[in-house]
């Protein structure tokens, strides 16, 4: 799950776009690639969302990957707010992030379908065959500004992870740095949806998968023929070490996730000013992206340190 970047428009009668994104027009596809992207992600935003069977079967078993397999520890419930919340975090594990997967599985787990929490996802993975019908069956939406806003409006919450492939895709080495890619679609998102921004510390999906590279200059050569970046509006294409393959270039999923242990922490709410006269005010939207990122890294670091060896535990 990740959140591309797409500008936002200028106008909101303007081609929708990703949430934690800022600043381009709308623009018709072109190509048969970006064609068929379009009609899928068309299909997941039209979608009436979950499907109930689906959860009834894979609950289970995200019950014990959850417990047995990532032994996953989720703190800070009492910081939720009551009201719809616009949940902003950080994902890791390059295209299989299994601390989103097991942060929405513990949602469902604790408020017992009284509150939904919608995950995002990026375009290219909601257009796959097969995983992007599981997406849209158990409820993630594109992280579009129409998508998150129909849902907030509905009363659902959402999670959104601004840092997209910068955040999943990021180096092992920097596996515990907070990384929103400098995006702050998502507080405008917040302040024209009139919901509080919930950040979200988490550590351990990094260890699911040993990212050696970023993998920038390969996806910048690529892009010189291809023009691969444009359609999957991605900047990296990441090397990396896991199961089954020991080296492997993942532009769509390639391993199985390795048993990292996951821990993650609701934070303390952040409350945004919601006169749309202050959606531009930068420095206003600046101090808002800065004290999300803050409040993430310190969990960040705070769960770090309970690491008992450098990985896996």
């Amino acid at each position: 799950m990740a959140e591309p970047t797409t500008p936002e428009p200028t106008t909101p009668e303007q081609q929708p776009t990703h949430a934690g994104g800022d600043n381009s027009a709308g623009r018709q596809p072109s190509g048969l690639i970006e064609r068929l992207m379009a009609w899928r992600v068309n299909q997941a935003m039209e979608s009436d969302g979950a499907d109930p069977r689906v959860h009834t079967v894979a609950l289970p078993i995200w019950d014990l990957l959850s417990r047995y397999y990532f032994r996953v520890e989720v703190d800070g419930w009492e910081r939720i707010p009551d009201e719809t919340s616009l949940l902003i975090g950080v994902h890791s594990g390059g295209t299989l992030t299994m601390d989103a997967w097991t942060l929405i599985h513990a949602w469902e787990r604790h408020f017992g379908g009284e509150r939904f929490l919608h995950g995002t996802a990026h375009d290219l993975l909601l257009t796959l065959p097969a995983l992007g019908d599981y997406f849209r069956a158990m409820g993630v939406i594109s992280a579009t500004r129409k998508s998150v806003t129909d849902a907030l409006a509905k009363g659902d919450d959402v999670i959104v992870w601004p840092g997209g492939d910068k955040d999943a895709m990021r180096s092992w080495r920097r596996r515990d740095q907070a990384e929103l890619g400098g995006r702050t679609g998502f507080i405008r998102q917040a302040m024209r949806s009139g919901v509080p921004i919930v950040p979200v510390a988490s550590v351990g999906g990094h260890d699911t998968v040993f990212i050696l590279s970023e993998g920038q200059w390969l996806a910048n050569a690529l892009d010189r023929f291809t023009g691969l970046k444009k359609t999957l509006r991605g900047a990296n294409l990441p090397i990396v070490a896991g199961f089954p393959f020991p080296l492997a270039i993942e532009a769509l999923p390639s391993h199985i996730p390795l048993p990292a242990k996951i821990r993650t922490e609701f934070l303390d709410p952040i409350e945004v000013d919601h006169d749309p006269e202050r959606l531009d005010d930068q420095k206003y939207v600046q101090s808002i992206y800065d004290e999300a990122q803050s409040a993430i890294q310190a969990g960040m670091n705070r769960l770090a340190a309970k690491r008992r060896f450098p990985i896996f535990f």
